[in-house]
């Protein structure tokens, strides 16, 4: 079966996908983006998790920080598979219960996560697969978690 987006509808997809999740978008329109049985997720440090679990990760993100927003830069489309740049950005106000390293408390902070995502969608167009990697010591240093 042939994908049915073209490459600019996959790329706004991702777009949306991105800003439903930090914004907290109702679950059902966050389905849309997903195929939520098949989704898998692959982060550093050999994360794993499905996607409840990614659910789970925004869920704490928007507890922990304020002003939440999230950026697309270069976005590279090749069949069903996207990769981009992605930046996450908020002011770290709440303890953050899933940082790398656990639960942190809050250093009211602006905090940026640089992010690469690759992502593989099935043929409508949803995240069936994502592999991040993101520099985890810079995050830690922003966190305020040195020598933990």
């Amino acid at each position: 079966m042939a994908l049915k987006l073209s490459r600019d509808e996959l790329v706004a997809r991702i777009v949306k996908a991105g800003e439903a999740e930090v914004h907290g978008a109702w679950a059902e329109e966050i389905a849309l983006y997903f195929d939520p049985e098949r989704f898998r997720f692959h982060g550093p440090d050999g994360f794993e998790s499905d996607y409840q679990g990614l659910q789970e990760y925004f869920a704490a993100l928007r507890a922990a920080f304020d002003d939440l927003s999230i950026r697309r830069g270069i976005v590279v489309v090749e069949g069903n598979e996207l990769a981009c740049q992605t930046w996450i950005e908020g002011r770290f106000v709440r303890q953050f219960a899933m940082s790398p390293i656990g639960s942190l408390p809050p250093n009211h902070e602006r905090i940026t996560w640089d992010l690469i995502n690759i992502f593989r969608v099935d043929d409508e167009g949803r995240l069936i697969e994502e592999f991040v990697r993101t520099d985890n010591r810079s995050l830690l240093r922003q966190l305020a978690a040195a020598g933990r």
